[in-house]
């Protein structure tokens, strides 16, 4: 049996999570079956890591943990999370699908659906959350690079192989993880997709190499993208950029018919050129 039909779920801070000790909002999930089925993860208080693993026939060694989007209010963790871990699996890399700390909102659906769109909607108010809750996220994407390192053999994973990959305000705990680490929590590749980014952006003399994606008409992630390549570049650090004419914000996994449908496969031959799609 393929191993990714029982995914382990890893907690991040099995001895409290530092921070928010006091927070009690209950984690709900929601199906929204309309126009696809689309899943979302809210009120995460309690980080957890879900390994999917590839069949040990086609490990390489190298593992991703992806972060879903959501606007640090959901999660999107089928096709910014799960379904990207399965295309990993099948070229040999294992995968952790990250759930992180979000902002506190209401339990009935309706509810929770007018208080998003109206952050939303404000500018002002979305930095205000990402000030608050950035830095817990970001956090818990530092200790699940130590989770996964430490457990390497555990997993059949090369300590010096493991990466970060997220997608919009997951593409915001990417690029955190990217700029603030240790010895330990640094990542040995990075993947911000249509993440935003508008404070000052310092590199690090230990910076990974960097790989973005998104579409010309994402109003939220082109300028901050650039700004990225640009100061990876301009450090002297490996990055590759690519921005799709179409595709909108949120895309993950989802087919519309478009050449950006195909930007996970540029990821994976980013990956091998970097050497690490291959067998250790």
């Amino acid at each position: 049996m393929d191993s990714t039909d029982q995914p382990e779920v890893i907690p991040l801070w099995p001895n409290g999570v530092p921070g928010s000790e006091d927070w009690n909002q209950q984690e709900l999930e929601t199906f929204t079956p309309q126009p696809t089925s689309f899943r979302t993860v809210r009120n995460v208080t309690q980080p957890t890591l879900t390994a999917v693993l590839p069949h040990p026939s086609r490990a390489t060694g190298t593992a991703v943990i992806i972060c879903p989007g959501g606007g640090f209010h959901s999660l999107a963790i089928d096709h910014e999370g799960i379904e990207v871990a399965r295309w990993l699996n099948t070229r040999g890399a294992a995968a952790f699908v990250l759930k992180y700390r979000l902002l506190a909102t209401e339990v009935r659906d309706e509810d929770f659906e007018r208080q998003f769109q109206a952050n939303l909607s404000d500018r002002d108010k979305m930095r205000d959350v990402t000030r608050q809750i950035g830095p817990l996220a970001i956090a818990d994407g530092q200790q699940a690079m130590k989770v996964v390192r430490r457990h390497a053999s555990q997993w059949s994973i090369v300590p010096d192989r493991i990466g970060i990959l997220g997608f919009s305000a997951g593409g915001r705990v990417t690029t955190g993880v990217a700029l603030e680490h240790d010895a330990e929590s640094l990542p040995n590749f990075a993947a911000p997709i249509y993440g935003a980014l508008w404070e000052e952006i310092t590199v690090p003399a230990d910076a990974p190499p960097l790989f973005i994606a998104l579409a010309n008409d994402d109003e939220l992630a082109v300028d901050p993208s650039l700004a990225l390549y640009s100061a990876w570049r301009a450090a002297h650090h490996p990055v590759e950029l690519h921005i799709y004419a179409q595709g909108g914000h949120g895309f993950g996994m989802r087919k519309q018919g478009l050449p950006i449908d195909h930007w996970i496969d540029r990821f994976g031959e980013w990956l091998q050129v970097q050497g690490f799609m291959h067998a250790s």
